[in-house]
């Protein structure tokens, strides 16, 4: 039906097929642990986008549009030039754009797991990615291929939508078919056990963060100066959504700027409505300010490590991977007091904590970290040694690894 990639990296090892967003750095982080081991990796991307070019990991793409892609890497669902000409025709003909039919990316999918006959097939998300190979899997009987691992995600993937009646009984086939779970928080395994998961499904490998950790030591030799000497709030996420609001944090800063030292912000991943408003604070207040649509994360880590602040309050959330790498690079975290984020962090030992929809909170959270030194060198030093104890990625690594390889042995 569609190419196929001719050989595997390491003929005879185990193989490992991920289902999830082909773009997503948090994909794209967790895969790239196996890097350089004994498994046959590939992606199956449910996004309709494409990974950037320089990610080697073998890609199904189902994005029909896009740039010609390389065949080592890639293998593309739909004919670009056949699929062009056809959107083309149908433009002229009816005026709307074609979108692609999810009838031919399950067929696919099916037919990738058929013919490749992976040892494991781990979906990264419930939505979209758990659910759409719960349907596949279903209509194509394909239960005795290969081992199913999900992970969850934090925020709204299970916390908030197992509370819509619309997704009960997606998140119950999945949380009773699949043969292992891993969450990055304890609640959502609790609320995984209540909707159909057994204690045995659970992961051994416990709370772990989505993406696989972060280099601790790596983004710690990044500093150049005490964190209380730097002037750089970071706002990682600023963009509305259903997990957190920008629109108070705009508040929180006309209250605050005015009691502000000198400071810079950036704002990464602003659109839309948040640019909009944004144009509504001081002139003196946005002249401070670096507006960025979204960047690579690698850029990301290197403005963490200049940062005094990093500013992520939230509704719903896991323990976010970005209050992780402000640990890590000695950058103040202001988060949220939700209950997966308290079960690890101390409000003034590791953190400042202010709701999403109070900005008072988060404009007193901006002044208190923006002004006390003691306080931000000591949670700096404090946080060191905590992210090393609950997210450092080589001691991750390890589990992981052994984690694939012990599901592998369960297969034979």
């Amino acid at each position: 039906m569609n190419p196929q990639f001719e050989s595997d990296e390491f003929p005879g090892k185990p193989r490992i097929l991920f289902i999830g967003g082909g773009d997503s750095s948090h994909t794209h982080s967790w895969i790239d642990l196996l890097e350089g081991q004994p498994f046959n990796v590939r992606l199956f991307s449910t996004a309709h986008t494409i990974p950037p070019a320089e990610w080697k990991v073998k890609t199904y793409v189902t994005a029909y549009n896009g740039p010609a892609l390389n065949p080592d890497t890639r293998a593309r669902l739909y004919d670009r030039g056949k699929i062009n000409r056809l959107v083309a025709r149908t433009l002229a003909r009816v005026g709307k754009r074609v979108r692609n039919g999810p009838d031919y990316s399950e067929r696919w999918l099916a037919e990738i797991i058929r013919s490749w006959r992976p040892h494991l097939i781990h979906t990264l998300g419930l939505e979209p990615a758990s659910y759409f190979y719960a349907h596949v899997r279903a209509a194509n009987n394909l239960a005795d291929f290969g081992k199913w691992i999900v992970t969850v995600r934090g925020g709204p993937d299970l916390a908030l939508h197992r509370l819509l009646p619309e997704y009960e009984s997606r998140i119950r086939e999945v949380l009773t078919n699949c043969g292992k779970l891993i969450a990055d928080n304890q609640l959502n395994y609790d609320y995984a056990l209540a909707n159909g998961l057994s204690q045995e499904q659970v992961s051994s490998l416990g709370i772990v963060p989505g993406t696989g950790g972060i280099d601790v030591e790596e983004i710690e030799s990044r500093w150049h100066d005490l964190p209380s000497q730097r002037r750089i709030i970071l706002w990682p996420k600023a963009y509305e959504c259903p997990q957190s609001k920008a629109l108070p944090v705009l508040e929180a800063l006309r209250l605050a700027w005015h009691r502000l030292p000198p400071f810079e912000l950036h704002m990464v991943a602003a659109y839309g409505e948040v640019r909009m408003w944004f144009q509504t604070l001081p002139p003196q207040l946005r002249e401070r300010c670096v507006v960025r649509e979204r960047i690579p994360r690698a850029e990301i880590l290197q403005l963490m490590a200049r940062a005094r602040v990093m500013l992520a309050p939230t509704l719903s959330d896991g323990t976010p991977n970005s209050m992780f790498e402000a640990m890590a690079a000695g950058a103040v975290p202001i988060v949220s007091p939700l209950d997966t984020i308290r079960a690890v962090v101390e409000a003034e030992e590791n953190v400042l904590f202010a709701r999403n929809l109070y900005p008072e909170e988060i404009a007193a959270a901006l002044v208190r970290s923006m002004t006390d030194d003691r306080l931000v060198d000591a949670i700096a030093r404090t946080n060191l040694e905590l992210v090393k104890r609950i997210a450092d990625r080589n001691e991750i690594r390890a589990k992981v690894l052994n984690f694939y390889h012990s599901l592998v042995r369960t297969i034979g």
